[in-house]
């Protein structure tokens, strides 16, 4: 593939980063990449893997970039705009890749210089794994990469950006950043939530030791330790800055438990078959929507073949 920008500046080395640096080189997509860390011994490791250029300070990371990318914490996102914001090149864009899209907007927005185009967006892709260290080429290949322009967005600057990440192997869409956060809160920020809650629950089940826990995890528990490696940082943002969707996804969860508590306090197995039926079907969609797979143990045994 041909360089679709000329130098491309990634603020933040963690996994999205990384990822992206790698699918870029692999495919020929950018003719420079940078990148800056605040942390130094991020900014060392990520020299030590050499996915990119790496500098002390981000406005040398941006300095003539055509594209720069927010891949720090949200709640970090305002702070880091006002920082490079007088560095940046007259016509470049700037995205970020986190998973809460208002509050970024609101945190973003005001730094952006005049000439300077920000298009928010939101990669659905991860793993529990965080660092300079863990991204990979294939980690955006067949997974929607959401974003959310402002009304006022220049169409070249997205076109633009669409190219990159469809190149790297990603589906775009387009959404409105409220609906964004309400549909994300849905899919992403509660589970994870509940996942943190159930390994909390274990934590602090005492007539269970620690090591029959470990020892006798069955796999709903196994996905649950998972999701709850989840970077700490990256997820107490999350839920600070997209709280008013999580709560209300929460509410109406605790509303569906009530329900299936009633059922199991009254042995009404009829309705627990229906509800699990229906919910069933979910699962179902999401392997046929090519979001997962239908592998034993949802494909993450070592003789099961990676969704592609």
């Amino acid at each position: 593939m041909s360089v679709i920008y000329d130098r491309v500046a990634l603020i933040g080395l963690g996994l999205i980063a990384g990822s992206m640096a790698h699918a870029m080189r692999e495919q020929g997509l950018a003719g420079q990449v940078t990148g800056y860390a605040r942390s130094a011994a991020t900014r060392d490791t990520a020299r030590e893997v050499g996915f990119c250029t790496v500098f002390d300070s981000a406005a040398e990371a941006v300095a003539d970039a055509d594209l720069v990318v927010l891949a720090v914490p949200v709640g970090a996102m305002g702070e880091v705009m006002a920082q490079i914001a007088p560095h940046l090149a007259p016509g470049a864009t700037v995205t970020d890749v986190g998973s809460v899209k208002q509050s970024v907007i609101d945190a973003v927005g005001p730094h952006v210089p005049a000439g300077v185009h920000f298009i928010p967006g939101h990669p659905l892709a991860g793993t529990e794994h965080s660092g300079p260290r863990s991204g990979f080429a294939s980690l955006f290949r067949n997974r929607w990469w959401l974003l959310t322009p402002l009304p006022d967005t220049d169409a070249d600057a997205l076109a633009r950006l669409d190219r990159l990440i469809t190149a790297m192997g990603a589906k775009t869409d387009r959404m409105e950043a409220g609906h964004h956060d309400l549909v994300l809160a849905v899919t992403s920020h509660a589970p994870h939530l509940i996942a943190y809650t159930m390994v909390g629950v274990a934590d602090h089940l005492r007539r269970v030791t620690d090591e029959e826990v470990i020892q006798y995890s069955a796999a709903g528990f196994r996905d649950f330790t998972r999701i709850a490696a989840s970077d700490p940082t990256m997820w107490r943002d999350v839920f600070l800055h997209n709280k008013e969707a999580t709560l209300d996804i929460l509410g109406r969860f605790t509303e569906e438990l009530f329900v299936l508590q009633r059922a199991i306090r009254m042995g009404d197995g009829q309705q627990l078959h229906d509800y699990f039926t229906r919910t069933r079907a979910i699962r179902r969609g999401i392997i046929e929507a090519g979001q997962d797979t239908g592998a034993p143990d949802f494909g993450r045994t070592p003789e099961a073949k990676p969704v592609t």
